[in-house]
């Protein structure tokens, strides 16, 4: 089962998670490939969308929020868009929308940052918002400091982490057909009774980033995991490995009911909702033309359809879940 792993080194301002999806993205692809009027998604598109779900699992398990995370990178390629969403409780749906051929070798600027105005968003958006308010968005381009192309969305990722939250990070990311896979290192900010105090401010915590030996060791260590390392073999081979004479320290991991899991939050109602906000003369223009509304999940690929008489009683207030319901 997909699972994720949490730990410290213990005496050091480190700390650390590793994600491995297994059954959570079959899923995902699976789906995918069952929809008929998509197909299954080619082999860049795949890694790339499989190495986004593992650094949302990641980022949601690094922060304390109650809410949904949700990861997107959108642009002027073949691949307009990607969407990771990943809840509190670690369930997760992701998709991508593409729109032109990606080749067999195309690379991150090729899907999605042709032009070079590709961009990154990572959106918090609390459960418990209150009327008005917008969820929390930080956007990050799809390149560096000097206008460089990034190939990689681990690159991306950090430079979003270093600019919003000023910690130094390492994300490692691979994914294939059956597993997709993250470890994040992050130094921790700075402790002790200046920070308690309020008295180490953003200048200050700026003016270390980089300078923590225990983390650019650590840094080097994790960057040594190749690819098929990841992919291949299990969290605890991959931790000894990487970590064996460092002081870590492990807590008890998140799998099963309480780890990484596919799970989509559509349904009649929202689909209902979203149809409303069309208006009444595009409804009926579609009823038109198809004779019913029919709206499918990019996430799950469930099929919502309304009928004529479903579709006028959400304008109405009539309940319109009778049988056109929605079929998998």
């Amino acid at each position: 089962m997909s699972e994720l792993h949490k730990f410290i080194f213990e005496g050091l301002p480190v700390r650390g998670m590793l994600v491995r999806l297994t059954d959570a993205w079959q899923d995902i692809l699976a789906r995918r490939a069952a929809n008929s009027e998509t197909g299954a998604y080619p082999a860049p598109v795949r890694q790339l969308l499989g190495e986004m779900a593992a650094a949302g699992v990641l980022m949601q398990g690094n922060i304390k929020f109650n809410g949904a995370l949700v990861l997107q990178i959108f642009g002027d390629g073949p691949v307009k868009l990607g969407v990771v969403e990943v809840q509190p409780d670690l369930s997760l749906r992701a998709t991508c929308t593409q729109v032109g051929d990606v080749a067999d070798d195309a690379t991150l600027s090729q899907m999605v940052n042709v032009n070079n105005e590709g961009r990154c968003a990572i959106t918090l958006d609390p459960q418990d918002r209150l009327p008005g308010q917008q969820p929390y968005q930080g956007v990050v381009p799809l390149f560096g400091d000097r206008g460089e192309k990034l190939e990689n969305i681990s690159e991306v990722l950090e430079h979003y982490m270093l600019q919003s939250e000023q910690l130094d990070t390492v994300l490692v990311l691979a994914a294939d057909d059956k597993v997709a896979a993250g470890l994040l290192i992050q130094r921790l900010p700075i402790e002790g009774e200046g920070n308690l105090a309020g008295k180490t401010d953003s200048l200050m915590r700026e003016s270390v980033l980089g300078q923590s030996e225990d983390f650019s060791r650590i840094s080097i260590l994790t960057k040594s995991l190749k690819r098929e390392e990841l992919l291949g073999l299990d969290a605890e081979t991959i931790l000894h490995r990487l970590y064996w004479e460092e002081p870590l320290a492990r807590f008890e991991p998140f799998i099963g009911e309480t780890g990484p899991r596919f799970a989509c939050r559509c349904n009649r109602e929202r689909v209902g909702n979203m149809i409303r906000s069309l208006g009444t003369e595009e409804v009926e223009g579609i009823i038109a033309e198809q004779g019913q509304v029919e709206v499918g999940c990019d996430f799950c690929g469930a099929q919502y359809r309304f009928d004529p008489v479903d579709a006028a009683g959400l304008f109405t207030g009539l309940p319109a879940d009778v049988p056109g319901g929605s079929v998998h």
